[in-house]
């Protein structure tokens, strides 16, 4: 039989359900999507192929699914670092917003993201940002399967003057993304501190009529409770319940001041747990409890926040920090292991996002969104387990090929999609732009 693609490697780790491993397995593929997974052996003697690439030291694994980023800040990346998420924001970042984003910025921003995000694997991202129709033309020329978020917030912006701008400016965005097959849209209210009731519930609504994902910041730190406590009488995870915002709907980011009787809530209406470790870290906002969540039966995804409070976009780190910070925040070695970690970066980022039936698991009918790691290097030698080497011991720089949609966006390492080095230096000119204004001395390229 004859197919576009067949990929011969010496792992396939399809992130399915007694975590299996196949060794010496190849996939093919045929109009976007995955058509088989053989043996080696057999799929030389079933299919004959357009195109066939061999990967002899190399484990495939589904692409990578970064639930939870702020594509354009990457352009902020290390502007105000070392500082506490409110002072950061509301010192930092948000008068750097008011004066640099528009849709320029928006635009370079998000492709020095997706450019950084491919080369480490990730095939799909899910997006919070202003102009979000920037983001999404931006992701759909380059190839990268995204959910972009449609912004909403109590205050003005380049974006929207007030939330009947954001609301109404959403369904346009929605409407006009709706048959891009790349592309999928979800709500995006900042935070429970930044939205007030009114415009929540009028979301809601919205959501339910057009049967997207909501997508929010929630629990992210201590002062974020004592507000919820101060201005409506409860904690944002019970203001966000009697509003009706807790269900399958809700990617909930951060969650790092959960209580028993919280965590029992979430797991019992079915939201999900968006843990972000290194911006957590970083920012000392507090320390999810993810191995109590999954106990309770919750979806947790990966994320790694946007740069400008993480500071990269490299989900295999993502994954060593998450696997190491569970274990620790449990006090349990067992806790997190590596097949529970890929799988929060994979296949429960689908399911958070209401795309588990297209992506996030190697099988057969579903997208053909695969990245692959060389494990052939000093560093991740000997292989005795490849799911522990990828999660504890490989770095991004070992991805060399990555497909979307059947389309081999990353090969020998090198994104072959975009101008990378044009990407770069137009970065190099951002930087020099915003730091001379903020102060900063940069060594430019």
């Amino acid at each position: 039989m004859q197919v576009e693609s067949l990929i011969n490697a010496r792992w396939v780790i399809p992130v399915e359900p007694g975590h299996p491993v196949l060794d010496h397995h190849s996939i093919a593929i045929e109009q976007g999507r995955i058509h088989a997974i053989v043996p080696t052996n057999e799929a030389r003697e079933q299919f004959v192929a357009q195109r066939t690439v061999d990967l002899p030291r190399h484990a495939l694994v589904p692409g990578l699914i970064n639930a939870h980023t702020h594509a354009a800040m990457t352009l902020f990346r290390g502007l105000a670092d070392d500082l506490p998420l409110m002072d950061w924001l509301q010192q930092h970042i948000w008068p750097a917003e008011a004066k640099w984003v528009h849709e320029e910025f928006v635009a370079d921003g998000t492709r020095l993201a997706v450019a950084e995000m491919l080369r480490g694997g990730t095939t799909c991202f899910n997006d919070m940002y202003f102009f979000p129709d920037v983001t999404a033309k931006v992701a759909s020329q380059a190839g990268i399967r995204s959910v972009i978020g449609l912004i909403l917030i109590d205050f003005p912006s380049a974006w929207a003057e007030d939330t009947d701008a954001y609301l109404s400016k959403a369904i346009e965005v929605h409407d006009q993304l709706r048959n891009d097959p790349l592309v999928q849209t979800a709500f995006a209210p900042h935070a429970p501190y930044s939205v007030s009731d009114a415009p929540l519930q009028r979301m809601l609504a919205m959501a339910n009529e057009l049967d997207i994902p909501i997508h929010m910041h929630v629990h992210e730190t201590r002062d974020e409770i004592r507000q919820g406590l101060e201005r409506y009488g409860n904690r944002p995870v019970q203001r966000l319940g009697r509003l009706g915002l807790l269900g399958p709907s809700l990617a909930a980011v951060h969650m790092t001041q959960l209580n028993d009787e919280e965590i029992t809530q979430v797991a019992r209406t079915g939201a999900n747990v968006v843990h972000c470790p290194e911006s957590n870290l970083k920012l000392a906002s507090g320390f999810c409890p993810v191995q109590r969540l999954l106990d309770a039966g919750v979806n947790v995804a990966l994320g790694t926040d946007g740069t400008a409070s993480n500071n990269d976009l490299d989900m295999l780190g993502e994954m060593k920090t998450a696997a190491l910070l569970g274990k620790g925040v449990a006090d349990d070695p067992s806790a997190l292991p590596a097949e529970q970690v890929l799988q929060m970066a994979t296949l429960n980022g689908a399911r958070a996002l209401g795309m588990a039936e297209h992506t996030g698991s190697l099988v057969v009918g579903k997208a053909a969104d695969i990245t692959a790691i060389d494990l052939g290097q000093a560093t991740t030698q000997p292989v005795y387990n490849p799911v522990s080497q990828i999660v504890y011991a490989a770095g991004r720089e070992q991805v060399s090929d990555v497909w979307v949609a059947g389309q081999r966006l990353v090969s020998n390492s090198r994104v072959n999609c975009m101008d990378v080095q044009g990407i770069v230096l137009n970065a190099a000119r951002w930087g020099q732009r915003i730091g001379a204004d903020e102060g900063y001395n940069q060594a430019l390229l």
